[in-house]
């Protein structure tokens, strides 16, 4: 286990995805929680997401993984929404186009199902939702966020995974694989859910915790 002050209080982040975790474990350093993978926690089964909406999957996993390790449990689950597919892929995005497909797979299909539309039609969010499960009372609770932008056919960026090489962020007028981690964490939909959260848990796990 990491060093750590005494005060901390172990959190797992219910995530296999690397990038997700770097980024989640960055955003709790230098606060009153320190941050484990499932596998630093010894939880080795897998989650299946059924749930319809990000808000069922995100509660399904924190609930579940954090039975498994009996530790405070953070899940999200996040997505990116084109709005000239319908909202496609949503919930679907990590495993958009079916098994064995990787995040250059991932992009490929999207690129090719948005072919011939105009790019001022290629309106697009990310969305995520954070569940947070507290074994202490047994209780979840949910925390959204967002970032509005576009699809950009030019893809680029190397800081990013999943669609954010191809995510065109006008704010900043680059994609999100083109932000800093640091950069990206104040703009990006789990950013948002995540310092939400993270108020909530200073607030109300502290207290519990007798802390």
């Amino acid at each position: 286990m990491k060093n750590r002050s005494r005060s901390q209080i172990d959190v797992v982040i219910a995530t296999r995805n690397t990038g997700k975790m770097n980024e989640m474990r960055k955003m709790l350093f230098n606060t009153s929680f320190s941050a484990f993978s499932l596998d630093e926690v010894s939880v080795l089964e897998e989650v299946e997401e059924t749930g319809t909406s990000f808000e069922e999957n995100a509660m399904l996993k924190a609930e579940t993984y954090g039975k498994l390790s009996g530790k405070l449990t953070i899940a999200d689950d996040s997505g990116i929404e084109v709005d000239a597919l319908g909202g496609a892929p949503g919930i679907y995005s990590a495993r958009y186009g079916g098994d064995g497909k990787d995040d250059q797979d991932r992009n490929k299909l999207l690129l090719e199902n948005v072919e011939g539309i105009p790019e001022h039609h290629l309106t697009a969010r990310f969305r995520c939702v954070v569940a947070l499960w507290n074994p202490i009372d047994n209780t979840i609770v949910t925390f959204d966020g967002k970032i509005e932008g576009k699809i950009t056919r030019n893809v680029r960026g190397e800081n990013g995974f999943g669609y954010d090489p191809l995510f065109f962020f006008p704010e900043k007028n680059k994609t999100l694989a083109e932000l800093t981690l640091i950069e990206k964490e104040k703009v990006s939909h789990r950013g948002e859910a995540m310092r939400k959260a993270l108020a909530y848990m200073e607030t109300n796990v502290l207290s519990l915790q007798g802390d």
